[in-house]
């Protein structure tokens, strides 16, 4: 093996009867922005049987000639000519291509930048640099690799680097060592589709083939196959697609897709030579004098095809062998880069009707829609779970169907069910987040995930955001009691979260219709309102969709005794009021409590029981709240008597047995902001229930509750309202049973699996928002510079600024997350800098 020099490139052009372009490429190689001690020129010449190999040698200087006695196809010429070489990288370029004067400087700085890079697929244009030949890679269901943008013209929209498949042979790099593991490009070939096993088998592997649109050459013109007759061509491209599959694919995907490959492969051939395969049925009418029938080559190359297929089976068995004992990729990976798999390429009627036929009754694309959904919540997943995980953890059953999934929590984890992966990701570690960022196609995060982690923050996955927690108007109570400086900056702090989480949000989800309003606005605010999202989608639906929280599908069933009986100061006959969540400063336990203590002087088999007071994420302090409502309590002389608290949370599979034992729901809040544009959860539990429901005016759970009969509605701090309200929903029948029938008929609507349909929709064919496709592109400074110059900029005036804010922001970080959270955040930072220049 020859001992390759660090820094070196080697160029392989293989010729085949194009020596004019040839002599015209070695020329334009010779002249690049790149080292002449670091580029070694290797020329196959292919058997091409006239003068090549003389002009070749007298005419072309500083560059190596390797000739070939007989034509070995461009897979053969290229690894003979890799076999010649020595430089660390080896590059291909057609003899017919035009390299731009960065082309290797620009793919050696790709390979730099990461040692998991092992390909290079450059962006290739015409000749005139107008229309597009290769920006993106895409493979067919069945084996056919293609370039889903040629002949459009480059509108600068395919100039952000990323991982592919594979690139084109036209232009290309691999790092030798590379080149060498995966024993070249596949000689069995000849040509086509060589590239396509090449990157397909180095992706499994475990390395990157990465674009790179800097790397730019300009390709003149693609090579006939008519000379030799077209119909060898459709044989070569028949016979390499099954090729491709055979090798490639693990044996679950295998066992589905080559059946139905197979079976198309023949629908072309037949549909081609415009043949009706039905005349040879007895009922038909035929010369049975005649024992040949006229048929096109075009029809048998397909046939013939799938006979060298078989012809090969042997060997290609073995090589399959190799490549998956050896592949280090999961299938999910492979399936994410091949773009749309579901192409039937070729526009011929008999063979579009076969291939949906085949589509549809063998479940073809089925595996390929499969995606990697990572679900990120600050909550912890387990037995005992607050909103946020328990919608993080219902948005995770609902798409386990057909995804893989991963929930990834910043507190403590459990695995509550096989199908679905948890991790524990810590603000302390941002560095915690990276695997799984890159393990997933679509994020969706909650509260401060794309502020604590910059592996999502800069992730150029799909980004779902969850907007059901309005965490600013949230913090405009919880900090209220606080001195005025640090309620500010805490609100502050929440705003900024929330417009950064608005700016490189994919798709939002929000709980209500209200809430929707107030995000549009919020999103208009910050630029997302734009033609780019408005022109796809004028609803705007595509952009955020309303998703309530859900109840479970399955009914309610009691297992325990949980309140009545279980709890002492609360017997078996006693009427329960149940308060189904925790306490905390926005609400209004206070008048609840009063109202109990009045309405018990006669009656007082009425208990109220809080079900939770010690939040089950431990980082969540006990809020002022609770302590003036047990002092409420104990000063009304009902505490453990008609008022109860239960210190530790209900555990999440328990919580119907404390539901089931209720006769009676209530939500007591303030009327103030948060009010309007809150999401009462703990309300949903009891519709899950059955029970019927008591609450304050003013969100837009209580419009629900008044306009479908659910319960009652009363005033804000209305004591007497609420004591006539509690009284007629546990003692009078009729308002009783006429708020049970609405309850089961209402709760319908809520079910997690209706709920969450719009995320379940959007995860089936996830796509960045399109002002967003700009963003990741060329037009990236553009956007940003105009969102930066809005309302937001201005309303943040009084703030801190410059590096008064800095100090603030070390000092935060240093807190929440040490030293290494301070230099995330600051490479993050000089990130987006050099982004926006």
């Amino acid at each position: 093996m020859k001992k390759r020099r660090a820094g070196v490139v080697s160029v392989v052009l293989v010729n085949f009867r194009g020596t004019d372009d040839t002599i015209t490429a070695v020329a334009g190689l010779q002249q690049l922005d790149w080292p002449a001690d670091r580029l070694e020129i290797i020329v196959v010449e292919n058997g091409s049987g006239d003068d090549s190999l003389r002009r070749l040698r007298s005419e072309v200087t500083g560059a190596v000639i390797v000739e070939s006695k007989v034509n070995r196809g461009f897979a053969g010429g290229s690894n003979l000519g890799v076999q010649k070489s020595t430089g660390e990288y080896v590059a291909f370029l057609n003899n017919d291509a035009r390299p731009d004067a960065r082309w290797i400087a620009a793919a050696v700085a790709a390979f730099e930048s990461s040692p998991r890079i092992g390909a290079v697929a450059s962006k290739v244009l015409d000749w005139e640099g107008e229309r597009v030949d290769y920006v993106d890679a895409a493979l067919t269901w069945y084996g056919m690799g293609y370039k889903p943008h040629a002949g459009e013209r480059d509108l600068g929209a395919w100039d952000t680097p990323k991982d592919v498949l594979f690139g084109t042979g036209a232009a290309m790099f691999v790092r030798a060592e590379v080149f060498l593991e995966l024993g070249g490009f596949d000689e069995d070939y000849f040509m086509f589709y060589e590239d396509v096993d090449l990157g397909w088998r180095l992706n499994l592997l475990g390395y990157r083939f990465r674009y790179v649109p800097t790397s730019l050459a300009f390709h003149k013109h693609h090579a006939s196959m008519e000379k030799f007759g077209a119909y060898r061509e459709t044989y070569l491209l028949e016979r390499n697609a099954l090729y491709t599959l055979y090798k490639n694919l693990d044996d679950a995907s295998l066992a589905r897709v080559l059946p139905g490959a197979l079976a198309l492969t023949t629908r072309r051939a037949v549909g081609r030579g415009s043949l009706d395969s039905n005349s040879f049925d007895l009922r038909q009418r035929d010369d049975d004098r005649r024992s040949t029938i006229e048929v096109s080559k075009d029809t048998m190359a397909g046939a013939y095809a799938v006979d060298q297929f078989v012809q090969l089976l042997p060997a290609l068995t073995e090589k399959r062998r190799i490549v998956q004992s050896t592949r280090r990729e999961d299938e999910r990976n492979i399936v994410a880069l091949m773009g749309n798999t579901d192409e039937p390429a070729y526009p011929i009627d008999y063979y579009l009707d076969g291939y949906e036929r085949i589509v549809q009754s063998l479940g073809q694309l089925d595996g390929a829609r499969r995606r990697r959904v990572l679900v990120v919540t600050g909550d912890p997943i387990g037995a005992r779970m607050a909103g946020p995980a328990i919608r993080a953890w219902n948005i995770a059953l609902a798409l386990v169907e057909e995804h893989d999934v991963r929930v990834a929590s910043m507190a403590s984890v459990e695995r509550l069910d096989e199908r679905i992966e948890v991790a524990a990701i810590s603000h302390h570690r941002p560095e915690s987040a990276e695997e799984h960022e890159a393990w997933c196609d679509v994020i969706i995060v909650q509260g401060h995930a794309l502020e604590l982690f910059p592996a999502f923050e800069r992730s150029e996955k799909i980004v779902v955001v969850d907007l059901y927690d309005p965490l600013h108007l949230e913090q405009l109570e919880q900090g209220r009691n606080q001195p005025f400086g640090d309620w500010d900056h805490q609100v502050a702090e929440a705003v900024d979260a929330l417009n950064h989480q608005l700016t490189v949000g994919d798709f939002f989800i929000c709980a209500s219709e209200r809430q929707r309003h107030f995000w549009l606005g919020q999103l208009a605010a910050v630029g997302r309102i734009n033609p780019s999202n408005y022109s796809r989608d004028n609803s705007l639906e595509s952009l955020i969709a309303v998703v309530p929280f859900g109840i479970s599908d399955e009914e309610p069933r009691k297992t325990a005794p949980a309140i009545k009986g279980v709890v002492p100061g609360i017997g078996i006959d006693d009427k329960v009021i149940v308060w189904g969540g925790g306490i905390y400063d926005w609400f209004d336990p206070g008048s609840l409590i009063r109202a109990v203590a009045h309405l018990a002087k006669r009656r007082p088999e009425v208990k109220l029981f809080f079900m939770g007071v010690r939040h089950p994420n431990p980082v969540v302090p006990e809020m002022p709240a609770v302590a003036a409502a047990r002092s409420l309590a104990e000063s009304l002389g009902v505490a453990g008597r008609n008022v109860f608290f239960n210190e530790n949370w209900v555990p999440y599979e328990a919580r119907q047995n404390y539901l089931l034992d209720a006769d009676l729901g209530v939500s007591t809040h303030f009327a103030h902001v948060e009010t309007t544009y809150s999401f009462r959860t703990r309300i949903l539990d009891y519709l899950w229930a059955g029970l019927p429901i008591v609450t304050t005016e003013g969100d837009s759970f209580a419009d629900l509750v008044g306009a479908e009969g659910l319960g009652a509605v009363v005033p804000e701090r209305d004591v007497d309202a609420l004591v006539h309200a509690l009284e007629a929903h546990l003692f009078d029948s009729e308002p009783i049973a006429t708020a049970r029938a609405n309850v089961a008929r209402v709760r319908e609507r809520f079910r997690w699996s209706t709920t969450l349909q719009p995320v379940v929709d959007f995860c089936r064919e996830p796509q960045h928002a399109s002002d967003r496709v700009l963003s990741l592109g060329k037009n990236k400074k553009k956007l940003k510079s105009r969102r930066g110059a809005g309302p937001v900029e201005r309303a943040r005036a009084p703030r801190r600024t410059g590096w008064r804010r800095d100090v603030d922001r070390v000092r935060y970080y240093l807190a929440n997350g040490g030293p290494s959270a301070v230099v995330e955040r600051w490479n993050a930072r000089r990130s987006r800098k050099r982004d926006a220049s």
